[in-house]
């Protein structure tokens, strides 16, 4: 959670100098201070009271936060490196360090620079940048979040990544901000984390599946009961010169279901490595139409099948209970809570397919007459 830009406790007033709190009394000197125009004793007072006026005076904000644009770099990293800075002027100052390679490392490497601007940091870097966030390992550890981040950012080098995780994994630290957390622990043993040519095939795997048309939208929604069934594997046609998908190791796949689009996660959805199939379904940009199509298909992992049966927010819609009704794949007692809600035409189809196993069916006839008055 980013770090909220509120006024300092009077606390932190009191340990300024009494220039820098004169700056800050009620007067004509405030604008001064502003804009720069007062003399104060160090970089970090400037930065602090810059930040004051920028928070708690909406009169000032926009001249104080023109002054902190415009600092030198000399000023600035005067500032970055002052021990005694608070960690919420260090993150305001951050979207104007960030503007230089030598000023963002200042502020990674700023002693009192907080765990959540790093965060944030590791979210929006370059590759360069993220290298120079992850070799503060300690920091890693303390904050998995940063790791999380690190994942999420497609700039991120694969092989940077790799390390991180096998960090954490290595240190029993649980990264909860990555959805295949637990799958990815089990492939990371061995994993090496220094193949630049992993890093290349990463980039041109994720540039590749961005450039293909979305091939998993389906007509209609999946709430409604016309959703199409697909109970046949079919593969989206993959151009391994563009998305070279079999060059790619098992957690690369991993990373690429949760930074891919749909196209991506209907290739990776069908892997023959369960682990990267689990991660495809539980990347955060599926959608419902997405779930709805997999529901249906009877070639996919049994896990994968199962995990949607499990996801209540999922099993609301009618056209995903349907489509999992219909699957032999979904566990009976999953399809046994959910046939009970199912319209009468789609139970008589249940009843008359062949690939439904025989206690669902079962189940079914059972339901077809207690509705139309036979099972009294």
């Amino acid at each position: 959670m980013a770090l909220l830009h509120s006024p300092l406790v009077p606390d932190a007033i009191a340990r300024l100098s009494p220039a820098a709190q004169k700056a800050l009394a009620p007067g004509p000197g405030r604008m001064m201070a502003a804009r720069g125009l007062l003399p104060l004793p160090s970089p970090a007072e400037l930065a602090t009271v810059l930040y004051q006026l920028a928070v708690s005076d909406p009169a000032m904000a926009a001249a104080a936060s023109a002054t902190a644009d415009g600092m030198p770099e000399k000023v600035l990293a005067g500032a970055l490196g002052d021990a005694d800075i608070e960690p919420v002027v260090l993150d305001w100052l951050a979207p104007r360090a960030v503007r230089s390679p030598a000023m963002f490392e200042a502020l990674v490497l700023a002693p009192r620079v907080a765990d959540e601007t790093i965060v944030e940091l590791a979210a929006h870097g370059g590759a360069r940048e993220v290298d120079l966030i992850a070799s503060n390992e300690q920091r890693l550890l303390r904050c998995p979040d940063i790791i999380a981040a690190m994942y999420a950012n497609p700039h991120a080098r694969m092989s940077t990544v790799d390390r991180a995780v096998e960090l954490a994994v290595r240190n029993n630290v649980r990264v909860s901000g990555i959805s295949a957390w637990e799958e990815l622990v089990r492939v990371m043993a061995g994993v090496a984390g220094d193949d630049a040519d992993a890093d290349d095939v990463f980039v041109q795997a994720l540039d590749g599946v961005r450039d293909v048309a979305d091939a998993s939208v389906v007509a209609g929604s999946a709430d409604e009961e016309f959703v199409i069934l697909d109970s046949e594997d079919k593969q989206p046609a993959v151009d391994e010169k563009r998305v070279p998908i079999g060059k790619m190791s098992v957690p690369a796949k991993m990373r690429l279901a949760a930074l891919g689009n749909a196209f991506a996660r209907s290739i990776l959805i069908r892997d023959p490595v369960r682990l990267v199939a689990i991660a495809a379904v539980k990347a955060p940009g599926v959608t419902e139409l997405e779930v709805a199509k997999y529901a249906g298909n009877h070639a996919l992992d049994n896990d994968v099948i199962r995990y949607i049966a499990g996801r209540r927010d999922w099993t609301r819609l009618y056209g995903i209970k349907k489509s999992l009704c219909m699957n032999p794949k979904t566990p009976i007692s999953e399809s046994s809570k959910m046939l009970i809600h199912l319209r009468d035409n789609d139970i008589r189809t249940i009843v008359k397919s062949k690939g439904v196993p025989s206690a669902v069916v079962a189940q079914a006839r059972k339901l077809i007459a207690q509705r139309s008055g036979g099972g009294k």
